[in-house]
């Protein structure tokens, strides 16, 4: 993996345990649970619950995304992560408040990314929206939809056990940086 990275590039996976690798620097490590969503049915009342202010995420939100999810951080999000699927946000008084959407897509499944809300608007039901709003346009293209959340983040993790999901697999995701002088 280092020959296909340039000095100093890095590159997030998913393993069991932690471990440099010749040529590769372990720079973060974190335990991350996988929950599957199987059920193609919505949670009562789910479905279209906010969905007026629900807005979708252009180039042009990128900063305020940036933003948030420094604040929030849900995970891994940098510049270019929205180019990877569709985004969607809730603004209160012109400013990004909420967002979620699609990343990493693997056959038969899509990945709801970047799930976070803004710490003065919590418990408002904005995150379940967004959420309930993914679900849909993921089981309509006949796929289901999964997520990453750190364990210890039990509001999250019951959020997502009462919209459906249940827990499939506990992993550790790490990002690995080629070293300056690794290779030639």
């Amino acid at each position: 993996m280092a020959a296909l990275l340039a000095a100093g590039e890095r590159v997030g996976v998913f393993v069991e345990e932690a471990a440099a690798a010749p040529g590769l620097e372990v720079v973060s490590s974190v335990p991350l649970l996988q929950m599957v969503r199987e059920n193609g049915d919505l949670p009562a009342n789910e479905e279209g619950q906010r969905s007026s202010e629900v807005v979708a995420l252009t180039e042009a939100d990128v900063p305020e995304m940036m933003a948030l999810t420094a604040l929030t951080k849900p995970g891994p999000f940098n510049q270019r992560t929205r180019e990877m699927g569709d985004y969607f946000g809730i603004r209160s008084n012109g400013k990004l408040i909420a967002m979620a959407g699609e990343r990493l897509r693997v056959p038969g499944y899509t990945e709801i990314s970047a799930v976070c809300t803004h710490p003065d608007h919590l418990g408002r039901g904005y995150a379940r929206a967004l959420i309930a709003l993914l679900i849909a346009r993921i089981r309509g293209r006949g796929e289901r939809p999964f997520l990453h959340v750190r364990p210890e983040n039990t509001r999250a993790v019951a959020l997502y056990e009462r919209l459906g999901f249940e827990k499939r697999l506990l992993s550790r995701y790490v990002i690995l940086q080629r070293q300056a002088d690794s290779l030639p």
